[in-house]
């Protein structure tokens, strides 16, 4: 079984890769530790830095993720100054900027760098586009969850058990990172 250190603090994010990568042939291993995030305009390249960073730190091969709320109505924010945006002005925060708002279109970039020691990461992205709802509902889950409906739902992320819930997610960089490792194994 090859192993991957997914570097996050995250519980719901290693345990979503548990899921999607351990049947695959990966053992998933978290590190929990302080990364640099810089001041980026995209999650990518936030993810990008963190993963080389946190791989040179560890002098082992990593998994950084770096995700963002997009609502194009708003032109792009909060994007990847999400986690800023969740911590000072909230769901309630964002509920008062869509106000009067008819285009409610968002979606969440999930942006997985995989860095292998010594050499530049490489990024993958998934996208789960959704609406973004007029109120806050639901019991399950946290932040965006209570005002995020996903495609072909008709009601927030928070109405879901966990378990359900992260279906809801496009988990394809995933796929795409046991695709990419399974394919570096070959060469």
């Amino acid at each position: 079984m090859k192993e991957i250190t997914y570097v996050t603090g995250n519980w719901a994010k290693v345990a979503s890769a548990k899921q999607i990568l351990e049947p695959l042939g990966f053992k998933i291993n978290n590190v929990k530790m302080d990364t640099i995030e810089i001041q980026a305009d995209n999650m990518e390249e936030v993810a990008k830095f963190s993963a080389k960073y946190a791989s040179e730190k560890l002098k082992t091969n990593v998994l950084k993720n770096d995700s963002g709320l997009v609502i194009p109505a708003l032109n792009g924010f909060p994007g990847p100054y999400t986690h800023y945006v969740d911590d000072t002005l909230g769901e309630d925060g964002i509920l008062k900027l869509m106000e009067g708002i008819e285009d409610r279109y968002a979606y969440f970039v999930e942006a997985l760098a995989y860095c292998e020691l010594g050499k530049e990461p490489i990024v993958i992205v998934a996208k789960t586009e959704g609406t973004i709802d007029t109120k806050k509902s639901g019991e399950y889950g946290w932040s965006w969850d209570f005002i995020f409906i996903p495609k072909g739902q008709t009601k927030t992320m928070a109405n879901f058990k966990d378990e359900d819930r992260w279906n809801l997610w496009d988990n394809t960089a995933y796929l795409k990172l046991a695709e990419y490792l399974n394919n570096e194994e070959k060469h």
